[in-house]
């Protein structure tokens, strides 16, 4: 049976929402090409306020709609030809840190500009807040904002039984899945190295456009797929080494960096397995705590220079705040 997520209802301005962020566990860049991915929603939440205003401006900066691709998409594909709306956003997920910051964003913006044009269903409200990400970065897949709409543990092209919504765009078509917690504790660190998911999109495209890259694409189909059963099955072994092959491989496309590398070394003696997530380049690493030395993991993780989070998935997709 589909799973069936509550609707975003209609309602007036003011409005907020929020949304959570989101960490990829395996797949990542592969996902563009019509592999899987497994992404859940971490407990660190970002909340957008919506109010009527003289001007559309975003955090009190009035230039944001021509430097802000996000505010722009979002108001040009949904608010276009109404009244100017004030925006305000606080947030927990670090900025350009592969922790989904602005699909976290672009999610909640869409939540309450959908409320307030008569509500919006979760598989529309998915399929709006990607193409707002799609629009504003030029490329992508839609399992941030799938992810970050609907909460929990998600597979893109994975995953069993029914799909819990389908994600168009001109060139493909992303079939998204419920995946079971297996209720395990995660660390993720912020490297403090931003990236920009734009540019290491195509970088990876090029690199798997390039001789040997089919070999290439094919083995992150296989680690996702069974790493997404191992999740699902709570084998916990299975996962911690097909974490460490997927960054393996994720090395060998070139989004690697110094910087990761060492924060995945500092963590070894406290993870059962570790990788990149997200686009790469900089940003952050996901580990998976050997039982017992989750304070330890932090600790090494901060030693190292990092910014780590002890986070749990959590199953608040995006929503609006009542009250």
């Amino acid at each position: 049976m589909t799973e069936e997520l509550p609707p975003v209802p209609s309602r007036n301005l003011p409005l907020s929402a929020r949304a959570p962020g989101k960490c990829i566990v395996f797949g990542e860049h592969a996902v563009v090409h019509g592999a899987p991915e497994l992404a859940f929603a971490v407990d660190l939440m970002t909340q957008v306020f919506v109010t009527p205003g003289s001007v559309s401006r975003l955090n009190a900066d009035a230039g944001a709609e021509m430097h802000n691709p996000y505010f722009r998409a979002a108001l040009e594909l949904f608010w276009k030809g109404r009244p100017p709306v004030e925006v305000r956003a606080i947030s927990r997920v670090p900025r350009a840190a592969g922790l989904g910051s602005s699909a976290a964003f672009t999610a909640g913006l869409a939540a309450v500009l959908s409320s307030a044009t008569g509500g919006v269903d979760r598989a529309t409200l998915a399929q709006r807040s990607f193409e707002v990400e799609r629009t504003a970065q030029g490329v992508g897949s839609p399992g941030d904002t799938s992810t970050v709409v609907a909460g929990g543990f998600v597979a893109v092209n994975g995953g069993r039984g029914e799909p819990i919504w389908t994600i168009a765009a001109p060139d493909h078509r992303w079939e998204v899945r419920r995946v079971d917690d297996p209720g395990w504790v995660w660390v993720i660190a912020y490297s403090g190295i931003p990236r920009s998911t734009a540019d290491a999109v195509r970088a990876v495209s090029a690199r798997l456009a390039a001789a040997g890259g089919s070999e290439l694409l094919e083995e992150f189909r296989r680690v996702a797929t069974e790493g997404i059963d191992a999740v699902d099955r709570g084998d916990r072994p299975k996962v911690a080494m097909l974490l460490e092959r997927n960054q393996e491989l994720l090395r060998e496309v070139g989004v690697s960096h110094p910087r990761l590398e060492a924060l995945l070394e500092a963590a070894k003696p406290a993870a059962e397995g570790a990788k990149l997530t997200g686009a790469g380049a900089g940003g952050s690493v996901i580990a998976l705590p050997v039982p017992g030395k989750e304070t330890e993991l932090v600790r090494r993780l901060a030693r190292a220079g990092a910014l780590p989070f002890v986070v749990r998935p959590t199953r608040d997709g995006a929503t609006l705040v009542e009250g």
